[in-house]
């Protein structure tokens, strides 16, 4: 146990000496989110200079232990390959874009490895994909980014994804990505040396707050909304609950306690259309996004969202983006297969 005074010597202890830095390894997959690894990253830093000293040391590691690039295109040198990984106190996957359409085979192995010998394992944005791919969140809570939050349960039906910025679970790191990253490792850091570090870092990284974990990810509606109408706020919410059974105008409206021609009036207002075609480009949003990060056959997509035939939304589709969804499948192949 870590003693602390007044804030101060958070690498020592008066009984056993200088304690050995925390290892952090990260794992850096192509395309990963340039400010989820660098709101990991940059606190360790910050810890460190806040202390006068090392608590936290890490190392990138890459599937050949050389460049990896961002999905921002800048690239990032690693310290060693995936092969290479050995003993250390926690490692972390850092993803982004077409994680899903990457082979993570020897990854997944480092990561069983590591876990085995006793190494808490986390991912940050995208990389829950690369730890539930890799079975390593089996009997855990997740979290992951809210847009990848509809693709990841239903290609694994069993995972426990829960919608917040962090989850903490055991031997388990999950954070949705972005800035929320800052506040999963802020968490680890408390957990490690107190409270007093972590004011510190947090005045140094200008933060201002630590939120805690089981904040939403997405703004509030109504701030989304800019303080649109309560009840139109209440009836986006249940529009953007994913469902295979879209609601009618009648049951949208009677659930916000309205008649259908006030909320046909609230949409027109506040969005210069029906709340059926708002409705439909919600539905056709998140079919677009499976489309792109699951390999789910069109018509399972389709049933997914609301629509009652493949052709049905292939014709929706086709007006609303230009293109088919066996178009746009197909653009998305060509341009992973150039990763």
């Amino acid at each position: 146990m870590l003693m602390h005074h007044a804030g101060e010597h958070y690498g020592r202890s008066e009984a056993a000496g200088p304690v050995r830095p925390r290892s952090v390894g990260l794992f850096l997959v192509p395309n990963f989110s340039m400010l989820a690894f660098s709101s990991t990253v940059e606190p360790l830093r910050a810890a460190n200079g806040a202390a006068n000293g090392e608590l936290y040391s890490w190392t990138v590691y890459s599937a050949d232990g050389g460049l990896t690039t961002a999905s921002n295109g800048v690239g990032v040198a690693a310290g060693g390959s995936f092969a290479h990984a050995r003993q250390m106190d926690l490692a972390i996957v850092c993803s982004g874009l077409s994680v899903e359409q990457q082979d993570h085979g020897e990854l997944m192995d480092v990561l069983r490895r590591l876990s085995a010998f006793g190494v808490s394992i986390g991912a940050v944005c995208t990389g829950t994909y690369v730890l539930a791919k890799a079975g390593l969140l089996d009997g855990h809570s997740a979290t992951v980014h809210w847009e990848n939050q509809p693709s990841l349960l239903s290609e694994f039906d069993g995972i426990n994804i829960v919608e917040e910025l962090f989850r903490i679970d055991g031997k388990r790191y999950t954070c949705a990505g972005g800035t929320a990253a800052i506040d999963m490792m802020l968490a680890v850091m408390r957990e490690h040396h107190g409270e007093p570090l972590v004011s510190k870092v947090i005045d140094q990284l200008i933060h201002h707050r630590t939120r805690d974990a089981s904040e939403r990810q997405r703004m509030e509606i109504r701030t989304r909304l800019a303080n649109a109408h309560p009840k139109l706020c209440k009836i986006i919410e249940l529009m953007e609950e994913p469902t295979e059974r879209p609601l009618s105008c009648a049951e949208l409206a009677s659930a916000g306690g309205l008649s259908v021609r006030q909320l046909e009036r609230l949409f027109a207002t506040h969005f210069g259309r029906s709340p059926r075609r708002h409705y439909l480009d919600i539905r056709l949003k998140r079919a677009r996004t499976m489309l792109r990060q699951t390999s789910h056959p069109v018509l399972h997509i389709a049933l997914a969202c609301g629509f009652t035939s493949a052709s049905h939304f292939s014709k929706a589709y086709h007006e609303t983006f230009g293109c088919t969804p066996t178009a746009e499948r197909r653009a998305r192949l060509r341009a992973d297969s150039t990763l």
